[in-house]
């Protein structure tokens, strides 16, 4: 098996993946044909599960379409984002569908968990996608009804405990150097070294890069709030050799035909340095603002700051990147260590592996 695991281990894109222990490979036709010549009758495929169900196209009637437009219309009232108001809105119409026949402000708790449970198991709905047609059901009765907060006290979903995905530094560096456009280079330079989400690079305006005093402003971030993070000197140089080529009118980054850059724009641009850079294939654009958390914790910034310069509001959101650093006896010494005198034990630090 050591053979075939150093095979595995050297093909391109392949990755190690720590909390399940087991190697994986993007998966392609080209790929799976390879596998199949390697491993020859080693090979076992399983189907894991089966494929969810697909939720069937449905038209309201006139009574459900106004309940919609009614809740589009509170929503919007509140401020919600127009991503957010198009979510809920997908989300409620099923429950609008499911319960056409039926006076929604008579529905019990019951009713609606059962309508959830229905939704969850049958169409194998996602913790995100749970949560948010709850969040719709619930913005629909707390909003358009205005029954008491206490009426949505639905089951969610546990929350998963999984690690952020991190790129090393020298991941982040190939990653930059294999982006030749500058434009996409300042793109990805940005994101990282302010630690941004995609949608608050694509917000940026040219106002926004502070140069005197040493901060990039993101203005209506998540939940609509201010703030401010580093503005690096190496970026602001990278920004000012990108500005003079590009000249942007208002916002930082700017379509071909002007106006806001889009976020498809970016993915593309992301997925592209990826390949060429043959890094860690399950990266994704907000893998960068993780790995600036990760970065600046390795470096000695305190979680207070990184909760600050990334927006949280908590600082258990923040927390989560004191888990990822890498663990081993050059950051951490072990008890042991101290009673290798008493023991009479000698402990070597020398090779890679347990062999040599």
């Amino acid at each position: 098996m050591k053979k075939e695991r150093e095979t595995f281990k050297s093909m391109d894109g392949s990755f190690y993946h720590y909390e399940q222990r087991l190697w994986s490979l993007p998966n392609t036709v080209r790929n799976i044909d390879w596998v199949q010549k390697q491993f020859g009758d080693k090979l076992v495929i399983k189907e894991i599960g089966q494929k969810p169900i697909k939720s069937p196209f449905f038209v309201l009637n006139k009574g459900s379409q106004e309940k919609l437009d009614q809740l589009h219309q509170k929503l919007v009232l509140k401020g919600y984002s127009e991503s957010t108001v198009e979510n809920y809105k997908s989300a409620f119409s099923k429950f609008l569908k499911f319960f056409e026949s039926r006076k929604l402000p008579e529905l019990s708790k019951e009713d609606i968990e059962g309508f959830v449970y229905l939704q969850v198991s049958k169409y194998k709905l996602s913790e995100s996608s749970q949560n948010c047609l709850i969040n719709a059901i619930k913005a629909y009765y707390e909003h358009v009804l205005g029954k008491p907060r206490e009426y949505y006290e639905i089951q969610r979903p546990k929350r998963s405990k999984t690690l952020p995905n991190v790129l090393s530094k020298e991941e982040v560096a190939l990653l930059i150097k294999s982006t030749s456009n500058i434009k996409h280079r300042a793109i990805l330079l940005t994101i990282y070294s302010a630690g941004l989400r995609i949608s608050e690079a694509l917000k940026l305006r040219i106002c926004d890069v502070h140069s005197d005093e040493g901060y990039l402003f993101v203005k209506g971030a998540k939940n609509k709030k201010d703030r401010k993070t580093v503005l690096s000197s190496v970026l602001l140089y990278e920004l000012r050799s990108y500005y003079k080529v590009y000249r942007p009118s208002y916002w930082l980054f700017e379509g071909q035909e002007g106006g806001q850059y889009s976020a498809a724009s970016i993915q593309a641009i992301f997925r592209k340095a990826v390949k060429a850079s043959n890094i860690n294939p399950w990266a994704t654009v907000h893998t960068l603002r993780h790995s600036f958390a990760t970065h600046l914790l390795q470096s000695g910034t305190n979680l207070r700051m990184i909760q600050v310069l990334l927006g949280h509001s908590s600082s258990t959101t923040t927390e989560i990147y004191s888990h990822i650093l890498a663990v081993s006896n050059k950051n951490v010494v072990s008890p042991l260590d101290s009673l290798s005198e008493i023991l009479n034990l000698t402990g070597e630090n020398k090779g890679k592996g347990l062999g040599t």
